[in-house]
């Protein structure tokens, strides 16, 4: 039995269906959807939606659009759970696939919605149910996508090919920055009535690529002999909590990092173009040429990270956007175009790409086969609930001096500190077989526990 579910854990020597090459190009392809469609709601929600759901709201308009942003990440957790349980029960691809679909119907019909002028307190009210499926979907996502990859890579080169997750994300977000732009710059009036459904109507697109990427993948062949061993178990929410609590806690707090990416997109993006006077343009290039770039720099810090391991780049990457964030801010008040582009450069594109590109490797492998999405998809996404209110928390601090940043940049250095720390205390795992992840530090019986149970966190 323990050969059969080490063999289980150990990389499949056929790579024909489940290569990483193509694990890598469908995490990617799906996380571009996935976070396309985000990201399209972020953008909607810092320009447009407080003047169209939320017209009665006064002064308060951006804050309360922006809190229909946070509400999905409360709804994540339950997508992690939810998704996660049925990843770890049934199958990392099918719950790929069902994801996909989710996230893409929820998005199509935010553009369908008819605004509050039309239907009244209706309006927002089905824009925050559409947005918890979609945070629902999320939740899921990442770990989904990580865990299949992980699942079938070589050892040395894990996080090189789940970097291509995070690629997604950042490739979502350029293509909906891009998508985007041309719609901004419409007359008000366009914008308003009909501009901004565009690039939510377009998600169906994207979708339908996405889609006919992940039906051709295959479940991981360590899965499918764990599964043909009954070495799963039947609630892995539970056995999460009771063998690999503190891994939990570690990419909880790890994943706090992640509220300098909404700052940066979503806080900052108000900030220039409400109170500094920014066109709205120009912040988006920003965005857009930093992110290109960081579709480079990502895998290869990646790469990096396989050779000297998770901890000293994902470290490196939370201390460069402890600074970078004030210097960032500074160049937004300055109104200096050319510094703008260069802050947001080294902030994206080498800073936030560290954290970025080490995560999801970092993340999974603190986990064991049995939880491993689970556990990973249910860390991160408590994390991330910092993450999803950081922009409406911090445009209500600076709500009576709307241009003072610098608290704003002290809290966000402060979170960045704090995963920091976390990260100091995690194990590292770049050099461990992919059978060894999760496995506990002693155990009683007397032959070596397979790495479908315990932790070593």
């Amino acid at each position: 039995m323990n050969k059969s579910l080490q063999h289980a854990n150990s990389h499949p020597p056929d790579a024909k269906k489940n290569s990483p090459v193509r694990a890598a190009v469908a995490s990617m392809a799906g996380g571009t959807l996935e976070y396309y469609d985000n990201y399209i709601y972020a953008l909607a929600a810092a320009l447009v939606f407080g003047k169209i759901f939320f017209p009665e709201s006064g002064g308060v308009a951006t804050i309360a659009a922006l809190a229909t942003f946070a509400v999905s990440y409360v709804a994540r957790p339950i997508g992690a759970i939810l998704l996660g349980h049925f990843g770890d029960r049934i199958g990392r691809k099918k719950v790929l696939v069902f994801i996909l679909v989710l996230m893409g119907t929820a998005t199509f019909l935010v553009g369908c919605l008819p605004n509050y002028a039309q239907i009244g307190i209706w309006a927002p009210i089905l824009l925050v149910t559409l947005r918890i499926l979609q945070g629902i979907s999320v939740g899921g996502e990442t770990a989904a996508a990580t865990v299949l990859t992980i699942e079938v890579s070589p050892e040395g080169r894990r996080a090189f090919f789940t970097s291509f997750a995070p690629n997604g994300i950042v490739a979502g977000f350029i293509l909906a920055t891009l998508i985007f732009l041309p719609i901004s710059a419409l007359p008000e009036d366009q914008l308003l009535s009909w501009g901004w459904r565009i690039p939510f109507l377009l998600s169906a697109l994207v979708t339908l690529g996405g889609f006919i990427i992940r039906a051709k993948l295959e479940e991981p062949e360590a899965f499918v002999e764990a599964q043909k061993e009954h070495a799963l178990v039947k609630v892995p929410i539970v056995e999460v909590f009771r063998s690999h609590w503190g891994s939990i806690i570690r990419v909880t707090f790890c994943s706090l990092a992640f509220a300098i990416d909404t700052v940066i997109k979503v806080f900052a993006l108000s900030l220039a173009t409400g109170v500094y006077g920014i066109p709205r343009s120009t912040m988006l290039w920003v965005l857009i040429v930093s992110h290109v770039c960081a579709l480079v720099t990502q895998p290869l810090l990646a790469m990096l990270s396989d050779r000297i391991g998770r901890k000293p780049v994902f470290i490196a990457g939370n201390v460069g956007c402890a600074l970078m964030i004030f210097a960032y801010f500074g160049s937004i008040q300055s109104g200096n175009v050319p510094l703008l582009f260069l802050t947001g450069f080294l902030s994206v594109t080498f800073a936030y790409a560290a954290i970025n590109a080490t995560y999801p490797s970092f993340f999974a492998e603190m986990f064991n086969l049995k939880v491993r999405q689970t556990g990973m998809a249910l860390g991160l996404q408590l994390g991330l609930i910092a993450a999803g209110f950081a922009p409406s928390v911090y445009t209500a601090l600076t709500a009576g001096k709307p241009g003072d940043w610098f608290p704003v940049a002290v809290i966000s250095a402060i979170i960045s500190i704090l995963a920091v720390l976390t990260a100091l205390t995690a194990k590292e795992t770049f050099r461990t077989p992919l059978g060894e992840l999760g496995k506990p530090i002693s155990t009683t019986t007397p032959e070596p526990v397979p790495a479908l149970t315990g932790d070593r966190s």
